[in-house]
């Protein structure tokens, strides 16, 4: 029975990480385009419509204020 629920517990520690990933990706991605729209960088904002994970390096560097 342990392994049934370290198996468990694997599972839910994996969904959960998963879950954050794909959140942070999507705020991230979210900080881009309003930033974009907010300084008109209309020809950026396209960019990482088309090739997401360029906008959400960006979103990351955004908030840690990689680029001011």
């Amino acid at each position: 029975m342990q392994l049934v629920e370290k198996i468990k517990a694997g599972g839910i520690a994996v969904i959960t990480l998963a879950i954050v990933i794909v959140g942070g990706g999507f705020a991230a991605w979210l900080t881009h385009i309003v930033n974009c729209f907010q300084d008109g960088e209309w020809g950026f904002l396209l960019v990482g419509a088309l090739f997401f994970p360029l906008a959400v390096i960006h979103g990351i560097g955004i908030w840690f204020g990689l680029w001011e």
